[in-house]
């Protein structure tokens, strides 16, 4: 199966998944707000923040090793396959016991992390911890194995498997919510089924790949454990640094004005999130193809591809971030009520990070598939000291606002920083064509928003269902005009069009 037909079929596996659970989400947080309330939703926002900082131990070696795979796997080297998987294997335990240990040593200090937990006691908040704890734990005496399915470029394997544990989780945790209106039994109801699909991953990956279960395996060079010991070393400052800029929102807010608030942002987080998945599969779905076509082919033709993967994310995430700056909030009211809607600053501050994010999902895939790690390892340790020290600055001074500046801020750093090293590095290219094509893009972005603005101030002066869905088909209809009135003559969306056309054509024979 050629790049193109990988990253389709995994694309089209990923968004019927995503689709089906974000539809489950959303009502499982609305019978969830509805029963348990504002705090608990806070308190689950807060609990999943700090479990993705602790996942931090994991500092790029799953990333390391699995550009490593890229070329055993194009080259059908099974033994070398056995090497790296032995490697990732010793290496995820290691990580689950040191998250285990580190997340054990953070619970005394909970109470001090969660501001005004409204009916919560102590007892509770560490008992809901030990859970969360257990379940990220738990994953990584499982996760290696999917690496070897993505360097094939089978990521709908992964996705299926979530996908279905997702919907089962999520009908149980409806019914045990509406039945019990109980918080401990709707994080053990997840926390098995969560279990069960960990052990049958185990089973059906062995199956797949037996020998994963050979004894024989050759250790690696000292230059191969060399390389991905140089690249896991460059890795951890990045992670180290996304961290800190990426997952502690929910802590600071929670911290310093109160938890039930970090709820309110985290229904906002889910509907942004929800699209912004539908989003990622499309352009996380052709990261192992673009470790392959970086392996195989000319500099031409990844300099080619990456700006028709470039056109499409500022195509698709400014369209969505455009919609969502005009009917986030909108949605937010007549999905919870006009108490749970944020600020119309607060709204924009995070939808700006939004748009930049997706920008720099496109240049970290890059990398990321080339292998480039080392020239801007220190990049996001500074990325992390900014935003902590803007948002916990501006926090004080401006409230929650305050949070997203320091986190757009600190994220505009590596929007111009990546595209430099990506084109020197990898293309061997001028830069000046990236930030020409930005500029390019985003005029066109403001002006159709502002557009767009005038518009919704006639069609929506009040908020309804109707009035909320004829803005939506206009958005539609007016962003996606404008850029194809503008760019459908660019080879970028050329290239794409003929893989639409391609399909359309085989699916009529």
């Amino acid at each position: 199966m050629g790049r193109v037909q990988s990253a389709v079929r995994n694309i089209a596996f990923g968004q019927i998944g995503n689709l089906i659970t974000q539809l489950l989400g959303f009502i499982l947080r609305t019978v969830f707000i509805a029963h348990l309330g504002d705090t608990l939703n806070g308190i689950n926002a807060l609990y999943t923040s700090i479990l993705s900082v602790l996942s931090m131990a994991e500092l790029g070696v799953g990333t390391a090793l699995n550009y490593s795979l890229y070329k055993p796997v194009a080259g059908g080297d099974i033994e070398k396959i056995k090497s790296y998987m032995q490697l990732y294997k010793k290496a995820y335990r290691v990580i689950g016991i040191v998250i285990a240990v580190v997340g054990l040593a953070i619970s005394p200090f909970l109470p001090y992390l969660v501001k005004q937990p409204e009916g919560v006691g102590v007892r509770d908040l560490t008992l809901y911890y030990f859970i969360f704890l257990f379940n990220t734990v738990s994953t990584y005496f499982v996760a290696y194995k999917y690496s070897l399915v993505n360097a094939e470029q089978k990521n709908y394997i992964q996705t299926n498997i979530i996908t279905v544990t997702k919907m089962i989780t999520v009908t149980l945790q409806i019914i045990v919510i509406l039945t019990t209106g109980n918080f401990y039994a709707y994080l053990l109801t997840a926390a098995a089924v969560e279990l069960l699909q960990k052990i049958f991953v185990s089973f059906y990956l062995n199956r797949k790949y037996p020998y994963l279960r050979e004894k024989n395996v050759e250790k690696l060079s000292k230059e191969e454990t060399g390389e991905i010991i140089t690249k896991t070393k460059a890795l951890m400052f990045h992670k180290v640094g996304d961290v800190a800029r990426l997952q502690t929102d929910s802590m600071i807010i929670s911290g310093f004005i109160n938890v039930t608030l970090s709820g309110f942002v985290d229904n906002y987080n889910m509907v942004l999130n929800s699209v912004a998945n539908v989003v990622n599969i499309i352009f996380n779905s052709v990261l192992s193809s673009f470790g392959n076509l970086i392996a195989t082919e000319s500099k031409q033709k990844q300099y080619q591809l990456f700006k028709v993967y470039r056109f499409a994310a500022c195509w698709i995430y400014g369209f969505s971030a455009i919609g969502f700056s005009l009917l986030l909030t909108p949605l937010i009211y007549l999905w919870l009520g006009e108490e749970k809607v944020l600020a119309f600053t607060v709204v924009i501050c995070i939808l700006i990070d939004y748009y930049f994010k997706g920008d720099r999902i496109v240049l970290s895939n890059f990398k990321t598939a080339a292998g480039v790690f080392e020239q801007d390892k220190y990049l996001a340790l500074i990325q992390g000291a900014v935003n902590l020290v803007i948002s916990i600055v501006l926090v004080l001074k401006i409230g929650l606002v305050g949070v997203y500046i320091g986190t757009i801020v600190s994220g505009l750093i590596a929007n111009i920083t990546k595209p430099v090293i990506i084109y020197k590095v990898i293309l061997d290219k001028p830069v000046k064509g990236y930030f020409a094509d930005s500029a390019k893009y985003m005029a066109v972005m403001l002006v159709t928003f502002g557009l767009l603005m005038l518009v919704k101030s006639r069609i929506m002066s009040t908020v309804t269902v109707l009035s909320f869905g004829v803005m939506f088909i206009i958005i539609c209809v007016v962003f996606n005009g404008v850029f194809l009135l503008l760019f459908g003559r660019t080879e970028e969306f050329k290239y794409l069009w003929n893989i639409v056309a391609g399909k359309l054509r085989k699916r009529k024979l």
